[in-house]
C-alpha cells in the first residue's frame, strides 16, 4: 500500500460520511400525529386544488442513519389512513415501507367532486348528469377527466416533495380503491417504470362505457412485450360488490395474466363476503402484504 495516499483516501472516506449525513440531517423528522391531523398540506399549481398528506414511518425510521425506504402512495389517505396501522397489517410479514396518504382538503361534496375529476381518465358528461341529479347539485357542477392533470400533480409537486423531505428511493408504488382504483389502473395501463408497484383495488372501470378497461385488454391481447421496470400488480374486490365490479376485475385480470409479460408479477383475490365498502381493511393489508411482502 502506498502509505502516501492515506490522508487522501482517509480525507475522501471522511467528506462522503459527512456529505451523507449533512444530507440526512435536513429531512424531517416524523411529526407526532394529534388526531387525524395530516403531517403536510401540499397546494398544487397543475391542479389547482389543496391535497392533505397523511404519512406512516417504519418503526425504525431515522435522520440519524442513511437506510432509505420504498414508499406506497394511497389515494382517499384522509379516509383510508385509520388502516395504515390497522390490527389487520401484520408488519412483521412486510418490507419496512413509508405510506403516504393522499386526499382532498375539502370535505363533503366538494371532495366528491374533485375525486370525480382527479380520478377519472375520461370524460364522461352522461354520467357527470346523472350524478348531479343524485347529489342535487347544478349541471355542469360535476367535471371528469382529470387524471392526466393530477397524475402530471404526483410527479411533479407531491413525489418530488415527499423525496425531498424524506429519506425514499425511487420504488414508488400506488393503490387506490373504487375511483381511486380507477385512477391507480389509469397509472398501471399508462405505466413508463415510474410507478413500480400497484394496488389496484374494487375499481371503477366500468367508468365511461368500461373505456379504460378496453383499452388495457386491447393492449394486452396485441403486445407481446412491456418495456418497463420489473412490476408488482395486486387487484382484488369484494364476493358482494356490484356484479359488474366484480367481473371487470376478472376480465382485467385475466387478460393480464394470458399476456405473460415476464416482468409483471400479478396477482388478484376475491374476499368473501365483503362489499365495497366493507373490503376495504382487507384490500389494504392484501395491497401491503403481496406488494412489499417479505420473502
Amino acid at each position: 500500500m502506498n502509505f502516501l495516499k492515506l490522508p487522501k483516501l482517509l480525507l475522501t472516506t471522511f467528506s462522503l460520511v459527512f456529505f451523507c449525513n449533512l444530507l440526512f440531517s435536513q429531512k424531517l423528522e416524523p411529526k407526532e400525529r394529534i388526531g387525524n391531523d395530516p403531517e403536510h398540506i401540499i397546494s398544487s399549481d397543475i391542479t389547482g386544488k389543496d391535497y392533505l398528506i397523511h404519512m406512516s414511518f417504519p418503526e425504525n425510521y431515522s435522520i440519524n442513519d442513511t437506510i432509505t425506504y420504498s414508499v406506497l402512495y394511497v389515494l382517499d389517505g384522509k379516509s383510508t389512513y385509520r388502516h395504515f396501522n390497522s390490527s389487520k397489517v401484520d408488519f412483521e410479514k412486510i418490507e419496512d415501507v413509508i405510506i403516504v396518504g393522499i386526499s382532498h382538503k375539502v370535505n363533503g361534496m366538494e371532495s366528491k367532486i374533485n375525486r370525480f375529476y382527479d380520478y377519472t381518465p375520461s370524460q364522461d358528461t352522461i354520467t357527470a348528469r346523472k350524478l348531479e341529479k343524485k347529489f342535487g347539485v347544478p349541471n355542469g357542477t360535476i367535471k371528469t377527466g382529470g387524471a392526466d392533470k393530477f397524475l402530471d400533480c404526483l410527479k411533479k409537486e407531491i413525489v418530488p416533495f415527499i423525496d425531498k423531505h424524506y429519506k425514499t428511493t425511487s420504488n414508488r408504488g400506488i393503490s387506490g380503491h373504487s375511483l381511486g382504483g380507477l385512477f391507480t389502473a389509469y397509472c398501471f395501463i399508462n405505466s413508463n417504470g415510474y410507478f413500480t408497484r400497484f394496488g389496484i383495488n374494487s375499481p371503477s372501470l366500468q367508468w365511461n362505457e368500461e373505456k379504460l378497461l378496453n383499452k388495457a385488454i386491447h393492449k394486452f391481447a396485441t403486445s407481446d412485450t412491456w418495456n418497463i421496470k420489473p412490476t408488482k400488480v395486486y387487484f382484488s374486490t369484494g364476493e358482494d360488490e356490484s356484479p359488474f365490479m366484480v367481473s371487470n376485475m376478472i376480465d382485467f385480470s385475466l387478460y393480464l395474466k394470458k399476456s405473460n409479460y415476464e416482468n409483471i408479477e400479478m396477482n388478484w383475490y376475491i374476499f368473501r363476503n365483503e362489499t365495497h365498502g366493507s373490503v376495504i381493511p382487507s384490500s389494504f393489508n392484501g395491497t401491503l402484504t403481496t406488494l412489499y411482502g417479505k420473502k
